[in-house]
C-alpha cells in the first residue's frame, strides 16, 4: 500500500509538471467520451421514438389474426371475438390495453377523385392508450363508440379527394362474402399523422365496418399492448398455447423495417465508439511518447537508482490511467448535462417532415441509463490504458546507464 501511495503521489505530481500537455489529453478524452455518449443518446432516443411512432400506427406490440390474413388481408380471412382462454390472457394483469380492428383494403371515392385506403374499423374506447387515432383528430369529432357513424379522413387524403367535414363519400371493398360493399358515409374528422399514413387510412367505428363488409360480430385482428414489452415474447408463447389455430406476431415481424432501424441505432453506437477510441487512442499514445522522450533521463536514472521496470511501467501507466479518468469523467458530466438540457425532448423543426418518413417523431427524447455511461466509460478506460502500454513497455525496457550515457547532458 506504501509503495502504491507513493507511485500515486508521483505520477500525480508528473501529470502537472507539463500541464498545457496533460490538459490536451485530458480534453481530447473528454470531448471523446462526450461525442460517444451524447450519440449515444441521440441515436437511443431514434430508436425509441421510430419504436413508439410504429406501435402507435396500429402496429401495437402484438396482434392475433385468422391464419393467411397476413398474406390476403381481407373480410374473408376473419375471426370470432376473443373468448376463453384467449380472453382471460388479454384481460389479465401483464396486459396494458387490448383491442378489435378489422383492417381492410378498400377505395373511397368523392365528387373528385378515388383513391386506395386501408379501412380500419376501431372501437374507439379499447384504442384509448394503443393507437394515434384517438387523440389525432384536430378539425371536426372523433368516434365516440363502436357503434358511431361518419369516416376520419387523414389531412393528406382529404386535400386530394376535395373533401370537407360534412361532405359524403362512398367507401367500396370486398365483402365477407366476396362480392363488392359500398356505402356512402359522411366526414366527422380530419386527423394528422405521418405523411404515409394521412394519405393510406381512414377510420370508422368497429359496428359500422361490421354492417358494411357483412361480418356480423367478426374482426379480422386483435392488437394489444403490455404493461413490459421485455415480457413479449413469453406472453405470445402463451397467446399461442391458449389459441393454436390462430397467427399471433409480435412488432418486429410486423414491422421488420422499424426492426431494423432500431438495431441499426445499436450498431452506430458501437461504430461510433470504435471510431472515437481510435482517434482517443492515437492522440494518447502520441503525447506519451512524447512526455517518455522528454523524461527519459529522469525514468532511466530512477531503474539505475534501482527502481525495478515493473515499477516504473505502473508509474507511468498509472499517470495514464489518471489523466484517462479525468477525461472520462469530465465527458460524461458534460453528456449529463447536454442529456438533462434537452428533458424536454429535441424538437427537429424543418427536419420533423424527414424524420417522419423514415418513422420517427418531431420529438426526439435523449435516452441514456448511468449504467451504460459506466460501462462505456470503463470500456474507454480500459482501452486507452491498453494502448498505452505498449510505448511504455518499449521505454522501461532499454538499458539505464546506456541511456543515461546516449542522452544529452
Amino acid at each position: 500500500m506504501e509503495r502504491f501511495r507513493l507511485l500515486y503521489a508521483l505520477a500525480w505530481r508528473n501529470l502537472w509538471r507539463n500541464a498545457r500537455r496533460t490538459s490536451l489529453v485530458l480534453l481530447a478524452v473528454a470531448f471523446g467520451m462526450w461525442s460517444i455518449l451524447s450519440f449515444t443518446a441521440l441515436l437511443q432516443g431514434w430508436g425509441a421514438s421510430t419504436l413508439t411512432a410504429a406501435l402507435k400506427n396500429m402496429t401495437s406490440q402484438g396482434q392475433i389474426h385468422a391464419r393467411g390474413y397476413l398474406d390476403d388481408p381481407g373480410a374473408m380471412h376473419r375471426l370470432p371475438p376473443a373468448k376463453g382462454r384467449l380472453a382471460a390472457l388479454l384481460n389479465g394483469p401483464a396486459v396494458r390495453q387490448w383491442g378489435p380492428r378489422i383492417a381492410v383494403p378498400a377505395a373511397i371515392q368523392s365528387a373528385y377523385q378515388t383513391m386506395p385506403v386501408s379501412l380500419i374499423g376501431i372501437d374507439p374506447v379499447r384504442e384509448r392508450g394503443l393507437s394515434f387515432i384517438t387523440t389525432a383528430v384536430h378539425d371536426g369529432r372523433n368516434l365516440a363508440n363502436k357503434n358511431a357513424r361518419g369516416i376520419l379522413l387523414g389531412h393528406k387524403l382529404a386535400q386530394r379527394l376535395h373533401a370537407r367535414i360534412g361532405q359524403r363519400i362512398v367507401v367500396m371493398s370486398q365483402g365477407a362474402n366476396g362480392a363488392l360493399a359500398e356505402r356512402g358515409m359522411r366526414v366527422i374528422g380530419l386527423f394528422s399523422a405521418t405523411p404515409q399514413v394521412e394519405e393510406r387510412e381512414v377510420f370508422i367505428s368497429l359496428r359500422q365496418a361490421q354492417a358494411l363488409l357483412g361480418m356480423g360480430h367478426d374482426i379480422t385482428g386483435i392488437a394489444f399492448d403490455l404493461h413490459d414489452i421485455n415480457g413479449l415474447g413469453s406472453f405470445i408463447h402463451r397467446l399461442r398455447l391458449a389459441a393454436p389455430n390462430r397467427d399471433i406476431q409480435s412488432w418486429d415481424t410486423l414491422r421488420p423495417m422499424t426492426k431494423a432501424m432500431t438495431e441499426f441505432s445499436g450498431a452506430f453506437i458501437n461504430i461510433w465508439i470504435v471510431i472515437m477510441f481510435v482517434l482517443m487512442a492515437f492522440g494518447i499514445v502520441n503525447t506519451l511518447l512524447m512526455s517518455l522522450h522528454e523524461r527519459v533521463r529522469e525514468l532511466a536514472l530512477f531503474e539505475a537508482l534501482g527502481l525495478r521496470p515493473q515499477l516504473v511501467l505502473a508509474q507511468v501507466t498509472l499517470e495514464s490511467a489518471l489523466v484517462i479518468l479525468l477525461g472520462i469523467v469530465s465527458g460524461t458530466a458534460l453528456a449529463g448535462v447536454t442529456v438533462l438540457a434537452f428533458h424536454g425532448g429535441l424538437d427537429l423543426g424543418f427536419l420533423a417532415r424527414g424524420a417522419e418518413w423514415f418513422g420517427a417523431g418531431r420529438v426526439l427524447f435523449l435516452h441514456l441509463r448511468l449504467s451504460q455511461a459506466l460501462r462505456i466509460g470503463g470500456l474507454v478506460w480500459a482501452l486507452g490504458v491498453t494502448a498505452g502500454l505498449i510505448p511504455t513497455w518499449r521505454m522501461v525496457r532499454r538499458v539505464p546507464i546506456d541511456v543515461i550515457n546516449r542522452s544529452p547532458t
